[in-house]
């Protein structure tokens, strides 16, 4: 069972987990082994909060089909339980990502103190420039 918060879980039974053979190199180990993990995870039908099936139906993630299930394949280490592990906290990262509640922005006036720097600033910038200027001759 994965705890995403107090209200919301999900259980085993939603999570369906496949052993397949790992890719890429590792010698006999890999040939004959399935340590790779498939899991498959399908958000319309999981008994997730509402808030949580919006959130990550709309949210446009390589992990996520178009249909709704997110599909995550650990092969990283060579057990088939790490890989397990594995899948199962990217599938709780993923979730917790995608869920997050962002505050919103309340609009700030600048403070007088801040004004004055600016300006005293663009004052200084300007003094500098105009000294780049051409030398002119003071008439005698």
């Amino acid at each position: 069972m994965i705890v995403l918060s107090r209200h919301a879980t999900i259980p085993d039974s939603e999570l369906e987990l496949t052993a397949i053979r790992a890719q890429g190199n590792g010698g006999q180990n890999v040939n004959k082994s399935s340590t790779a993990i498939h899991l498959r995870f399908d958000i319309r039908a999981s008994s997730l909060p509402e808030f949580y099936k919006e959130r990550l139906l709309a949210a446009s993630h390589h992990l996520i089909t178009p249909e709704g299930i997110v599909i995550i394949k650990a092969q990283e280490y060579r057990s088939q339980e790490m890989n397990r592990e594995a899948a199962l906290k990217r599938l709780e990262n993923l979730i917790q990502e995608l869920t997050v509640v962002e505050k919103t922005r309340r609009a700030t006036r600048p403070t007088l103190a801040s004004k004055k720097r600016r300006l005293e600033g663009k004052a200084r910038k300007a003094t500098t420039k105009s000294l780049r200027g051409k030398m002119r001759r003071v008439p005698d």
